[in-house]
């Protein structure tokens, strides 16, 4: 079990969920920005962010997006640490009559492009997949060479890469990044757990998986739908950190919609409570982490 406090992050929006199955998803950078405020309040370190079109509610890439978001956060809050998304441009979906040639739907993008946001914008953390993978029907696609491309824009921004990780293979690939200087190590990983075709969302899954990471690795782990909360006790008792939030589930309890990732942390930090765990806040996340104090 966890020694030290937990970082609890809440992932606000993600990429994947359709405002038609919620009303209480975060679409406006306003919303997105006002739920990452309610989240910190609730218990939330770090908040994890995607943006999205203010008029569609689909997926977005736009960087006055990101921008407008983090700076209404740190208006408020600036030692919440900010983590945004680096994950949209990766999936490729092959058309019926020629696979090399990409189908409607498609948003592979050059790899700079896809952090394109990161360099402008700095924030304190950003993730990094790694991994090659089936996704639906579709496939998401992070070559050696592209990822070693994202993860010099990274560091040239002093950004602090967060390894998302998909299933073992991923974790090869990183170790191998870090061997070469790609990555410092001993690194910042997150393990998700649940999506098809990855990770199961077991306890023999993410004790496999931690046993893999090098000595010194700062962890968490996250449960995708109604696996969200058995994870965040699972991780807590394996000594990892957590992750909740409207991008992984939307649901409090079983036909429950959760009316705001204030909820979702809050459930999450009661069950760490309940377990005899402690909460970090920003302050304390950031020393963790390495990151430089808000205040300097």
């Amino acid at each position: 079990m966890s020694a030290a406090k937990t970082l609890i992050t809440c992932a606000v929006t993600g990429n994947l969920v359709k405002p038609e199955q919620t009303p209480h998803l975060p679409i406006t950078p306003v919303q997105i920005a006002d739920e990452c405020l309610a989240a910190a309040e609730a218990g939330a370190a770090q908040v994890h962010i995607h943006v999205r079109h203010p008029e569609t509610g689909k997926p977005s890439m736009e960087v006055e997006l990101y921008r407008e978001v983090v700076d209404r956060i740190r208006r408020e809050n600036r030692e919440l640490i900010v983590n945004l998304t680096t994950g949209p441009g990766g999936r490729f979906i092959p058309s019926e009559d020629d696979p090399k040639v990409a189908a409607p739907g498609t948003t592979l993008l050059p790899p700079e492009k896809r952090v394109e946001h990161i360099a402008l914008i700095r924030p304190d953390v950003c993730s990094l997949d790694l991994n090659t993978m089936n996704s639906g029907p579709d496939v998401v696609i992070n070559t050696p060479k592209n990822v070693r491309r994202m993860a010099k824009v990274m560091r040239e921004a002093g950004v602090k890469p967060e390894l998302e990780i998909f299933d073992s293979g991923d974790i090869n690939l990183a170790l191998d990044l870090i061997a070469d200087g790609t990555l410092d190590g001993p690194a910042m990983w997150t393990f998700v757990l649940g999506v098809k075709y990855g990770f199961a969302p077991t306890p023999e899954t993410l004790l496999y998986a931690r046993n893999m990471l090098p000595r010194g690795a700062f962890w968490s782990a996250f449960g995708i739908g109604r696996m969200e909360f058995p994870i965040v006790a699972q991780a807590w008792l394996l000594g990892g950190h957590v992750r909740v939030g409207m991008e992984d589930n939307i649901y409090l309890e079983k036909g429950v919609l959760a009316e705001s990732n204030a909820q979702l942390v809050a459930k999450a930090r009661d069950i760490l409570v309940s377990l005899g765990g402690e909460v970090a806040n920003p302050r304390e996340a950031r020393a963790m982490l390495g990151l430089p104090d808000a205040r300097s």
